[in-house]
């Protein structure tokens, strides 16, 4: 336990599922979401460049697989506010004894989870409810330039959504599939 956070393991290198602890009483509870001091011992490194906050109506949507390609490469804190997503990310760093492994979990309103996302991952969720809020912690600003996807549906990746897929972006949807001899992010 380090302050509100207690880490469970992922078995991806560097990947980390956060559980907040939760201070309450009858009139409710507080959850920190972000304490940098905290999280620098989970990996975090610097402050916050920026926050994001995504709606998703529709339950069976998916979003992703998402990542920032070097200098831009960032770290992502991601947390499920409302609702609930079956969160994925893949391991994209070259070299990584994890390289092209997944790690999914639940992340909810209601388990307390959060995802500490190292630089070199791709990300994406599916939604399991209607009406679901993430909010995403990144440790660099947006680069479109950096920007970077791949197909979430890409058979190499075998990632397992428990729903159809549903109502991908034109974005998401055009995400190229992973070539054969894939060499990954550099760091």
């Amino acid at each position: 336990m380090s302050g509100r956070f207690e880490a469970e393991g992922t078995g991806v290198d560097g990947l980390v599922l956060l559980k907040r602890r939760r201070l309450g009483d009858e009139r409710g509870f507080l959850s920190r979401l972000f304490c940098v001091s905290d999280l620098a011992e989970f990996g975090w490194e610097g402050g916050v460049a920026q926050i994001n906050e995504t709606g998703t109506s529709y339950r069976g949507t998916v979003r992703g697989m998402h990542f920032q390609r070097p200098p831009h490469a960032e770290i992502k804190l991601v947390t499920c506010t409302r609702g609930a997503v079956l969160d994925i990310v893949v391991d994209l760093r070259e070299g990584s004894r994890t390289f092209l492994s997944s790690y999914a979990v639940e992340l909810s309103a209601g388990n307390g989870l959060s995802l500490l996302v190292p630089k070199g991952f791709a990300h994406g969720f599916q939604a399991l409810t209607d009406d679901v809020r993430m909010i995403y912690a990144h440790s660099m600003p947006f680069v479109a330039e950096a920007e970077g996807g791949l197909h979430c549906q890409d058979p190499a990746l075998g990632l397992r959504w428990p729903l159809p897929v549903a109502r991908l972006s034109p974005r998401d949807a055009a995400h190229p599939m992973i070539a054969t001899a894939y060499p990954g992010l550099a760091a």
